[in-house]
């Protein structure tokens, strides 16, 4: 029995911790492929769902919906030819949602291994220069402008 084609719907999940570093891992099958948690949704999920699944299915962390941050965005991008196979006929692109998940320094990491081979923990800018996909890297590269951005001024009461 063969599995329904895989949605052109996914998410991307940056996990990293306060300080910025930034999970990457390595795709099994794909040598020298460095990305964050990805994934496509399944049946007619929430995407809020859909990355709450991908992070505990390649992390083993599991975490609730509050602890994500959705980050509104979405990037549509060409299927790499080698993946539409996994896709319906004719499907040539995906729209991918992003979130973040920041986590403590000392957080566990249990990999799929059907899905990722290694995994690192790397200062943002490394993560950003490693991770084969321009959606990944551009993320990195906003989750470390957000979070270094100065508060908002507060209102005088």
């Amino acid at each position: 029995m063969s599995s329904p084609p895989k949605q052109p719907v996914s998410v991307l999940v940056v996990i990293h911790t306060p300080g910025l570093r930034v999970l990457v891992m390595e795709r099994a099958g794909n040598a020298g492929l460095w990305q964050s948690v990805t994934g496509s949704r399944e049946g007619d999920e929430a995407l809020i769902d859909t990355a709450l699944r991908e992070v505990a299915e390649e992390t083993g962390i599991t975490i609730t919906a509050d602890a994500l941050t959705d980050w509104q965005l979405s990037n549509r991008f060409s299927i790499l030819p080698r993946w539409r196979g996994r896709y319906a006929p004719g499907v040539t692109h995906n729209t991918e949602h992003v979130f973040s998940l920041q986590v403590a320094d000392d957080t566990p990491v249990r990999l799929a291994p059907d899905e990722h081979t290694a995994c690192r923990w790397l200062p943002w800018e490394e993560a950003a220069a490693l991770v084969f996909s321009w959606t990944n890297r551009d993320a990195i590269r906003l989750l470390a402008r957000r979070l270094s951005a100065p508060p908002p001024p507060q209102s005088p009461s």
